[in-house]
């Protein structure tokens, strides 16, 4: 586990996105896992503009998405794969036939859940996974709890991540109360991982999960057990580590 510091947002938006180009130029048709939120906005952007200055290609690149909420539809301007649309696929060279996110209208939680386990493992894996950090300690959806999920599941969001995610919508009551994840062996199984994290407000989470007990209740505590971590914060972020 390493930690990369920038001192500003856009410091660290430069730097891990210059761990996704070098995943995308040493491995041109990699799978990547996508993380959506705010954190990520500014690493995109600069994907974007090297996309345009003629320094990546995406046209052989996968990717995975973490998370959908459940019962939108992907035209919905709060969905994840509008949000991936917006930020990056439209951008880009990407094919979006090869762009993957659960999909939030599937009539079968169970269903859903297995096909989208199903495809991870027919596309071979993410060879690298960018991951936000919830102010809880929750990585996609999987928020705390008494064990750690395994696969693709369908969760009820905890209070806070309602309240948290309440300002993309009109009010916490337009907040969708479920959504589909990628479970935590399926970001376990993942050749490297990054995670990027911001602000004083996520300084305790970032304390708890990467210098505290490995707990389903911090559930990216799990992250301590993988073999290529790499995570990248501001100063704020930072402020409570060493």
């Amino acid at each position: 586990m390493r930690f990369l510091k920038g001192n500003t947002y856009q410091d660290m938006s430069r730097i891990a996105a210059n761990q996704i180009a070098a995943q995308i130029i040493s491995k041109p048709d990699s799978v990547l896992g996508l993380a959506t939120g705010s954190t990520p906005i500014g690493l995109y952007e600069y994907l974007v503009k090297w996309y345009k200055e003629g320094d990546l290609d995406f046209s052989e690149i996968s990717s995975v998405n973490l998370d959908e909420y459940r019962g939108l539809d992907g035209t919905s301007d709060q969905s994840y794969r509008y949000f991936m649309n917006t930020h990056l696929f439209d951008h880009v060279n990407i094919d979006k036939a090869k762009t993957y996110v659960p999909n939030g209208l599937a009539e079968d939680a169970g269903k859903e859940c297995a096909r989208y386990d199903a495809l991870i493992v027919s596309k071979g894996g993410q060879d690298l996974q960018l991951l936000g950090l919830g102010n809880n300690g929750h990585i996609g959806f999987n928020e705390p709890a008494d064990c750690f999920e395994p696969g693709t599941h369908c969760v009820t969001l905890a209070d806070s991540t309602i309240q948290a995610n309440a300002r993309f919508f009109a009010s916490a009551a337009e907040v969708p109360t479920q959504a589909y994840t990628m479970g935590i062996r399926n970001i376990m199984q993942a050749k490297k991982v990054v995670v990027v994290v911001n602000g004083k407000a996520k300084a305790e989470a970032v304390k708890n999960a990467f210098f505290g007990p490995i707990t389903p209740k911090v559930p990216a505590s799990i992250l301590q057990l993988h073999k290529d971590v790499t995570i990248i914060g501001d100063a704020e972020a930072f402020s409570l580590i060493n």
